[in-house]
């Protein structure tokens, strides 16, 4: 099965989403920061032989818009908003790691009534790090830019699976190959969460839940215990071996997770 591009807008953002079809209850895939939605691909295609799928790239990542004004944690849950809105996506499930977790997790506190059940993958209430941005500044900083060869991007970004998932977010334009972002949206994009923790809107979810931790994540043991403390009823996994892209590393492993996780 393939996919199909859908164009939402949103005020004066443009949010371009890979629709793979299905006739089953919905699922909507968020990325995480500097990610795109071809990264869900293999989770998608799986999932669309049950479920109708949707891989949203968020404002300022991938075929979205890419410099918008407006890079607040409420923007990015006003784009999920008006996804499951103009698509006509009924209580559908938000899976979300990373980045896409927390806009995931704070929409589904925001909006009970608009959503069936969350996915975190990789993602949690965090807390404040005023270091973040000079931290994924820096980080991105150290992309070559352009990578000379998309197998160059590969390697560099992890090599495998992961750097696959990586480089598929690239365009290839001037002789080279570039992301589809600029770096100091992303970095905004981070400002919040650099601030401040969302406890308070963890505690505000009332649906169903799953997250899932890589064994060398970066979720703190602390962060995930906390989790449970606050909301017991959470299904918490973690999965031996993997790190933070854990839905690149062991994508078939996630995908078993989330067919217990969502079976009626």
């Amino acid at each position: 099965m393939t996919w199909t591009e859908r164009v939402i807008v949103r005020g004066d953002v443009r949010l371009c989403c890979r629709d793979w079809g299905g006739s089953g209850p919905p699922v909507v895939l968020l990325h995480g920061l500097a990610g795109h939605a071809g990264e869900w691909d293999a989770t998608a295609r799986q999932l669309s032989t049950r479920y109708r799928v949707v891989a949203m790239d968020q404002r300022g990542h991938g075929a979205s818009e890419r410099r918008p004004r407006d890079l607040s944690r409420a923007a990015y849950v006003a784009d999920v908003v008006a996804v499951v809105d103009q698509l006509d996506l009924r209580r559908p499930v938000l899976i979300g790691q990373s980045m896409g977790g927390n806009t995931a997790m704070l929409t589904a506190a925001a909006h009970p009534e608009l959503i069936s059940a969350l996915v975190l993958v990789e993602a949690g209430p965090g807390g404040p790090n005023p270091n973040t941005p000079a931290e994924i500044g820096g980080w991105l900083d150290s992309w070559p830019m352009p990578f000379p060869s998309r197998e160059t991007a590969v390697q560099f970004l992890g090599g495998g699976r992961v750097g696959e998932g990586w480089a598929a977010g690239l365009e290839e334009r001037d002789g080279g190959w570039w992301p589809r972002f600029d770096r100091d949206v992303m970095v905004a994009s981070l400002a919040e969460n650099a601030q401040r923790s969302f406890w308070g809107e963890w505690a505000k979810v009332s649906c169903p839940t799953l997250a899932v931790m890589g064994q060398n994540g970066i979720i703190p043991p602390q962060e995930a215990d906390g989790m449970l403390r606050q909301r017991p009823e959470t299904v918490a996994v973690s999965i031996p071996g993997t790190g933070h892209d854990l839905h690149l590393e062991q994508p078939d492993v996630l995908q078993r997770l989330l067919s217990g996780f969502l079976a009626p």
